[in-house]
């Protein structure tokens, strides 16, 4: 896919008079996170839009670098949005693994030190990547609870979704305030599992609250 069409912000990304470059921050497309800063001259701002995979000029190497030529960890480009000074660029993209050489998730994370946690809607995102990779990859953890629910087959996970679902209700209609998030979070887990296992991505799901909300007629469906 060529992103060329589909840059928003200035018509036209500035580049360095001296360098010949432009930071690039690199975004994960789903959960908000920052993942790196790198930087682009004029051939690999051309090369990521037309292949859709993040290339930096590296100046360490003194080259076009794509991010994850040695590694696969590659960052598939979702948009690309130039600020408004024309001479910065964000990059929201989906990394295929850890963007950082060090392994971890994103370069702004230290080894040994706590993850950085993300806005809580992007955790469900990274939850569904967890639970896809559960499912496309069941060897990878043969005893996970996820790999087990996928075993045995959809009639077991709607089954635990309409359980989990009771027991909310039930929480909530009994005022039990102390237990009711932990059966919430019960219920959304396993929704995840569900609309894996039907191959339905929750963007999806999250598109059409979106298309609702901008209908006149169909506002009350999000609004309450």
């Amino acid at each position: 896919m060529n992103f060329s069409d589909s840059v928003t912000g200035s018509s036209e990304l500035r580049f360095d008079l001296v360098t010949g470059l432009a930071p690039a921050i690199v975004q994960d497309a789903d959960t908000g996170q920052v993942l790196m800063l790198g930087y682009l001259n004029a051939e690999a701002w051309t090369r990521t839009q037309q292949e859709g995979r993040v290339t930096f000029f590296s100046r360490s190497k003194n080259r076009l670098w794509t991010k994850g030529e040695s590694s696969g960890n590659f960052l598939s480009v979702v948009s690309l949005h130039i600020d408004c000074d024309a001479d910065t660029v964000l990059v929201r993209a989906t990394p295929a693994g850890p963007t950082c050489h060090r392994g971890t998730l994103s370069c702004f994370e230290q080894l040994g030190q706590s993850h950085i946690p993300a806005a809580p809607i992007g955790f469900l995102a990274s939850l569904e990547r967890l639970i896809i990779e559960r499912h496309d990859f069941p060897e990878r953890a043969p005893t996970s609870y996820t790999v087990s629910l996928f075993n045995k087959g959809m009639a077991k996970i709607a089954q635990k979704v309409g359980e989990e679902a009771v027991e909310t209700v039930i929480d909530a209609v009994g005022g039990s305030r102390a237990t009711l998030p932990g059966e919430v979070a019960d219920l959304l887990y396993h929704l995840l599992v569900l609309l894996v296992a039907a191959g339905v991505p929750t963007a999806e799901v999250i598109g059409i609250l979106q298309e609702r909300h901008r209908l006149p007629n169909t506002r009350h469906l999000t609004e309450g």
